[in-house]
């Protein structure tokens, strides 16, 4: 029998192959070990819940779900999606540093979505290990401070998504080391200042989303980038030049900036828009109604601007628009049959121009004109005569023309005041009754609307006695209610700037009554009306009935408040308004008189004001930045329903006084620590949702240390406040956002922190600047303060 002899390859190609099994199942085993450690550090989430399972083999799609995806390739994990659904950073002990080390250890890694999972912390340099990554999403989590340099080094990258986190800084240069990137969508951030030149490089960039942070400046020229599709820059302070674009852009949203330069004429070539928004800004010079007509188009938005021209019934649109809204701008003419012959497939929205239609609420046809010439917008006239004219005849032509004007205004005058006369004779006739609310009123009623010691120290903050306005004296101080001096309007009334014989400026309120009521129904509420006064309330000046003549019932009430000019305490802190910007020190001082304004309303009369659903929005500040609460449950009108308010002066939040019950009072202690929240971050903060979720990031850094602390908060007021008083602040904020009532603290109690946060940074910076690094008080009062006032 022959002997058989073994080649040693065949032995060799076994050995390999079972080699390359073993390592194969080691390499799997290894990954299957990474796997179940991150897991662990994301506190197990229910997404990754069937991970217990030891014999799970992630690579064949085991462990996968809508929520939860592992993909490999040649037996290496090179995607991983967890999607949750945490509203609250994770525990105090994640490490965001240990978390991407230990990502670090799936090398293959070309796709990574870790998106609502409660991350929290900075984004370490380590992520650049994973070279082989194309997309990075890491959106709606508590991620803070700025872009590592090491990003630029992931040369394949093509998508970078980090929405709704807390990232700071401005955009960095290097952007453009990324030449393969295709998508950057940073919104609903804290970025800050402007758009590097670099991002203009970015060849191969189609989605440039940087909505809702506190960019500002000019936008960089972009027209190079030919792929570019979307370009979202909404809710920032960009401006004042339209940026230069190129022409395939499919959605361009520049809401809310600070634009202010005409639309160019090029638009009329971007055949593939689909979206185009520049509402809320300041555009001026001609619409162009092409844009109607544009091939692509379905959504069309440019209100809140400056847009002036005439539209005719004859203008062509594409059928397949969705929404136009051409409303507030100073647009003249009439409204295009296209855009309301299928009204009941679209949305179309044209009211506060000058159009001739008797359907949505138009301004008067000079008005247009006048706010044209305001903003040096030039009517488009044409030359009838071209010949000269001589100097004498034009000073002539003055003269006449100026006499004539004379005796027609005379003549108009004479005319108005006669038909006014003969119109109050017609139904419904109506007369104005005065009556004196600081007096004749029983004893009784001023009993019981009687201050208690504290509001003797509070003044009345300089203001002039409440006194009743007649009727004539609101007329003029309106203008006979002209429309130009109209503010705001709802279903309730509308709110107009006046100005009085002594040229104080005033907010009125013209509210209209359902129902007829004699004036004694109100005499109880306007009483108590005229004693809430105080320094950091929008306080009522007077008011005025206008009454019908046939039963002398009331049908109207004005109501007087002092005109606060300088915007809301929102728009000095997170709308992105360059022009406005508070200090540390000031928004110590703004939220320490809301807090002030608050304890009045609570205590300053008898009974309290409670409930009064307080935000940034209901906040003025006047010409020395002192806060002013506009928005508060005036006791008036039980009867009439809920009130809103005009950014200009104060009004109810609710029909009524309502009746003291147990923990009344906390409601407006957590507005309080709301309004703390947008002051500390410099950001809106408008859902429940978002303040508890903010709450647990405060909760989170407060025990961390002192740079964690300075990276969540407004870049604006980082380098200036203590951290002492930063931490101060901060701890009583998440004391106010208890979800339990009773676990809040008292007014006098968040007064007294509020002042020790001032008194601490007061101390710091008045020791650095008598020498040189003073040490601050090593206090925090909330351990020193013993006595708590629930």
């Amino acid at each position: 029998m022959a002997n058989r002899t073994h080649h040693p390859s065949v032995f060799l190609v076994v050995i390999t192959i079972l080699l390359s099994i073993y390592q194969s199942e080691q390499r799997q085993s290894q990954q299957s070990l990474i796997l179940l450690r991150i897991q662990q550090i994301l506190n197990f989430p229910v997404e990754s819940s069937n991970w217990n399972n030891n014999h799970l083999d992630f690579c064949k799609g085991d462990s996968n779900s809508s929520s939860l995806t592992v993909v490999c390739y040649e037996g290496n994990i090179t995607q991983l999606h967890i999607i949750g659904d945490r509203t609250s950073p994770l525990a105090k002990n994640f490490s965001m540093d240990s978390f991407v080390k230990t990502l670090t250890r799936l090398p293959s890694l070309k796709v990574l979505t870790l998106a609502s999972l409660g991350l929290w912390g900075s984004l370490p340099d380590k992520i650049a290990r994973l070279q082989s990554l194309e997309i990075v999403n890491v959106s709606s989590n508590f991620l803070y401070g700025a872009l590592p340099r090491e990003v630029s080094s992931l040369s394949n990258l093509q998508t970078l998504i980090l929405d709704n986190n807390l990232f700071s800084g401005r955009l960095p240069n290097w952007l453009d080391s990324l030449s393969t990137l295709s998508v950057l969508s940073l919104k609903n951030n804290v970025f800050n200042g402007s758009l590097p030149n670099s991002l203009g490089s970015l060849e191969n960039l189609r989605i440039l989303s940087l909505s809702h942070n506190h960019f500002f400046g000019l936008v960089p020229d972009l027209s190079q980038l030919t792929n570019l599709q979307v370009l979202e820059l909404d809710d920032n302070a960009f401006g004042p030049q339209f940026p230069r674009l190129g022409n395939k852009l499919v959605t361009l949203v520049l809401r809310n900036n600070s634009f202010r330069t005409g639309i160019p004429a090029g638009l009329s070539s971007y055949f593939q828009l689909e979206q185009f928004d520049i509402s809320s800004n300041t555009f001026v010079g001609p619409f162009q109604p092409s844009l109607l007509s544009l091939p692509s188009i379905t959504y069309l938005n440019i209100s809140g601007n400056r847009l002036t021209g005439k539209l005719f019934e004859n203008l062509s649109c594409n059928t397949q628009l969705e929404v136009v809204d051409l409303s507030s701008n100073l647009l003249t003419g009439s409204v295009p049959k296209c855009l309301i012959s299928n009204s009941s497939n679209r949305t179309v929205l044209y009211a506060r121009n000058c159009l001739e239609t008797r359907n949505q609420i138009q301004q008067p046809a000079p008005f247009c004109h006048t706010e044209a010439l305001a903003v040096g917008i030039l009517p488009d006239i044409k030359k009838k005569h071209k010949e000269k004219v001589s100097k004498v005849v034009i000073s002539l032509g003055i003269v006449g023309g100026t006499l004539a004007g004379v005796a027609l205004a005379l003549l108009t005058f004479f005319l108005v005041r006669r038909g006014n006369s003969r119109r109050r004779m017609k139904n419904p006739p109506t007369r104005f009754i005065s009556e004196n609310a600081a007096s004749g009123y029983t004893s009784k009623l001023l009993s019981e609307a009687r201050y208690i010691s504290q509001t003797k120290k509070f003044g009345t903050v300089g203001l002039p006695s409440y006194r009743s306005f007649s009727l004539e004296e609101i007329e003029a101080a309106t203008n006979y209610f002209d429309t130009a001096s109209l503010m705001s309007e709802d279903s309730y009334g509308k709110m107009y700037r006046g100005q009085l014989k002594n040229d104080s400026l005033v907010a009125i309120r013209c509210i209209k009554l359902k129902k007829r009521y004699s004036t004694q129904n109100f005499a109880h509420h306007i009483e108590l009306i005229s004693k809430l006064r105080h320094r950091h309330l929008v306080s009522a000046l007077g008011h005025c009935f206008e009454c019908s003549l046939e039963d002398s019932s009331v049908s109207k009430i004005f109501l007087v408040f002092e005109y606060i000019p300088n915007g809301t305490l929102r728009s000095w802190i997170s709308d992105g308004d360059t022009m406005k910007s508070m200090s540390w020190i000031q928004r110590l001082g703004a939220v320490t008189g809301i807090a002030k304004g608050v304890q009045f309303l609570h205590t300053g009369i008898v009974p309290g004001v409670y409930s009064n659903n307080i935000n940034a929005e209901d906040v003025l500040l006047d010409q020395n930045l002192v806060a002013k609460i506009c928005s508060y449950n005036l006791p008036l009108l039980s009867n009439i329903g809920k009130i809103q308010h005009g950014s200009s002066s104060s009004g109810s939040k609710n029909s009524s006084m309502k009746k003291s019950v147990n923990y009344e009072d906390k409601s407006d202690i957590y507005d309080l620590g709301v309004i703390l929240l947008e002051l500390i971050l410099g950001r809106a903060i408008k859902l429940s949702k978002d303040a508890d979720a903010f709450k647990e990031l405060l909760q989170a850094t407060i025990v961390a240390d002192e740079e964690a602390r300075r990276s969540i908060i407004d870049p604006a007021i980082r380098k200036e406040c203590l951290d002492q008083s930063l931490k101060t602040m901060m701890e009583i904020c998440v004391r106010c956002l208890a979800k339990e009532p009773a676990e809040r603290p008292s007014i006098e109690d968040v007064l007294w922190n509020l002042q020790f946060a001032a008194q601490v940074q007061d101390a710091w910076r008045g020791d650095s600047q008598s020498s040189e690094g003073g040490s601050p008080p090593a206090l925090s009062p909330l351990q020193s303060r013993r006595v708590s006032f629930h």
